[in-house]
């Protein structure tokens, strides 16, 4: 597919172009839009996905850091009353400030070198947020994905899945991008749940208590949480202590957790 632009990918901003006209339907295809909503597209690129949602939502915002690609995007595509771009780092941008009339959808071939730390930006949105559907490297998407016992769980298991129902949708080879990148890519879709999964009395606490564990996955639960909770302790949120963190699912981390924000409270009063 031509886009009429010879820009050159840069390594910087982890850029990969999407070209394969099948895997560009595709993704719209799963994406499903309509004039009715607001979608917002992470990293645009040359608009091989944009030129299609333009068509079928209510507005579109594209957030694109590459100055050239700004320019080129501007030209092709401002001619739509509904088209709005901005030129920023997505790590910096408020998506809520978007959210003017109703919730947003997004959309994004994210650069794989920020996508972790993209993900858990957006998360901090997500009250905003009425789904998600990202190009991520495969292996990404298998951790978001992964359940308790497998070598993929970790951090990013439990922290999008408190948030999110995962649902990886299919898988698109490197040779669609030029670039080609050297690992496979997915395509996930992200829905914010209408209940939590589970009862977290503080996010702040669930959050360090999670991540405290995983610094040290290969070790006992004993072991990696011991300047958070005593063997009892832990013991006491029926959770076996001499297990591995990746290996308890995450009703067990919110029971630890809420028992370690009860300990700090009571012992802050």
């Amino acid at each position: 597919m031509t886009n009429g632009i010879n820009h050159k990918a840069r390594k910087r901003f982890g850029q990969n172009f999407l070209h394969d006209e099948q895997v560009i339907q595709q993704i719209v295809a799963a994406i499903a839009p309509n004039d009715k909503q607001t979608l917002v597209e992470i990293g645009p690129g040359q608009g091989a996905i944009t030129r299609l949602l333009i068509e079928d939502c209510k507005e579109l915002h594209v957030i694109e850091i590459d100055r050239d690609l700004v320019q080129y995007l501007q030209s092709r595509f401002s001619h739509h009353p509904h088209f709005h771009i901005h030129s920023v780092d997505a790590l910096r941008f408020n998506l809520c400030d978007l959210a003017q009339e109703g919730k947003l959808r997004l959309v994004g071939n994210l650069p794989y070198n920020i996508s972790t730390p993209l993900i858990f930006h957006v998360l901090d949105d997500i009250q905003c947020i009425e789904d998600m559907h990202f190009m991520l490297q495969k292996e990404v998407v298998e951790r978001m994905a992964a359940s308790p016992g497998c070598k993929e769980y970790g951090r990013l298991s439990i922290m999008t899945q408190y948030y999110c129902v995962v649902e990886p949708v299919f898988d698109v080879r490197p040779e669609s991008f030029k670039p080609a990148p050297k690992v496979d890519s997915s395509i996930v879709r992200l829905t914010p749940h209408l209940v939590k999964p589970v009862e977290v009395d503080d996010f702040r606490c669930f959050s360090q208590l999670v991540t405290q564990a995983f610094t040290m996955r290969r070790k006992t639960l004993r072991n990696a949480m011991k300047n958070m909770l005593s063997e009892d302790q832990i013991k006491s949120c029926e959770v076996d202590p001499t297990l591995r963190p990746d290996t308890i699912d995450i009703a067990a981390y919110a029971r630890l957790s809420n028992l370690k924000f009860a300990i700090d409270s009571e012992q802050q009063e």
